[in-house]
């Protein structure tokens, strides 16, 4: 099989896995330029999301027909301007009318900021951090990285919620079990280094059950998280040294350049979401292909089904 093909196989099996399930309901906030709109759309006519188009509505239906896209069986909201778009999404998933919000052609900010509004917004307990889904060809599972798009420093207490965020990423993913580097520049604890410190630490939270649900290990160098040999040489005898299917990074610069570079060096596709608000937040790039759109998409309907079913567990 020519590599070509197999590229998007953990994508194509992530949107073979929503196939059984009903379309999400979905607001998407000011979808007013093509890529927006037609990611919306495109998603629509998988079956992934029943969108909700929140904005302009004279702008949305100019971009529809410049660009022959078929919006007529979609509702549409209308909203004046991309900060009106924002809140007026907020508010409809607010509603239950939506359980998935999506970013439009708005600045992340400008959804984001709605968001997080402590009274009319989606906050919970839980710090929001953002995920990237990787979708990397020489590699044999998907790939989680956090959090490389929200938290820029983030403490050891917030890091706390980014590992518990994207362990359960995991699981609504349906990994089969789910192990999690704790990157820093070395594998040793460096009392010089803060990051292997927070990584020590944070594996202590995790054997006091403080979080759940995964293997985890820190700190570790990106080459003993992700390659056994790197981790055999190395002489690290670990569970998730050199199986890692979620990275935690330092910082946001860190997991930025982490994700650009295996996006931009090693032709891997990036869906991403934001996670540990009360429903899951699709945010996509100008830049995104029209398969990891349609990811992030998919990823959004599972953590939906997962948050539904954990309702349902807790009575």
């Amino acid at each position: 099989m020519q590599k070509m093909e197999v590229k998007h196989a953990k994508y194509q099996q992530l949107i073979d896995a929503c196939k059984a399930l009903e379309p999400l309901p979905t607001a998407v906030a000011h979808p007013c330029d093509q890529n927006s709109l037609e990611g919306a759309v495109e998603a629509a006519q998988l079956g992934l999301i029943a969108p909700i188009l929140v904005g302009p509505k004279a702008r949305i239906e100019a971009v529809a027909a410049d660009h022959r896209i078929e919006i007529a069986g979609y509702p549409i909201v209308d909203a004046p301007y991309s900060e009106a778009s924002a809140a007026a999404a907020v508010q409809i998933v607010r509603e239950g009318k939506a359980e998935a919000l999506m970013k439009g052609s708005l600045h992340t900010d400008e959804l984001m900021s709605a968001v997080v509004k402590r009274d009319t917004g989606l906050r919970t307990a839980r710090r929001l951090s953002h995920c990237f889904v990787m979708d990397v060809p020489e590699y044999e599972q998907p790939l989680i990285i956090t959090d490389a798009a929200i938290n820029i420093a983030p403490t050891l207490e917030e890091k706390a919620d980014i590992l518990q965020n994207a362990i359960d990423l995991g699981h609504a993913l349906q990994l089969p079990q789910v192990r999690v580097a704790i990157l820093s520049a070395m594998e040793t604890v460096n009392p010089t280094v803060p990051s292997t410190i927070e990584a020590a630490a944070l594996c202590k939270m995790v054997d006091r059950r403080q979080i759940t649900g995964a293997l985890v290990d820190g700190p570790l160098a990106l080459d003993n998280a992700i390659d056994l040999e790197a981790a055999r040489i190395k002489q690290i005898d670990s569970p998730v040294a050199g199986r890692a299917n979620v990275l935690l990074v330092p910082d946001l610069e860190a997991g930025n350049m982490l994700a650009k570079s295996l996006s931009f060096l090693a032709g891997a596709d990036a869906a991403g979401i934001v996670v540990g608000a009360r429903v899951p937040i699709i945010l996509t790039s100008r830049a995104d292909s029209v398969m990891t759109r349609l990811a992030s998409c998919g990823v959004a309907v599972l953590v939906a089904r997962a948050r539904r079913e954990h309702a349902k567990a807790i009575g």
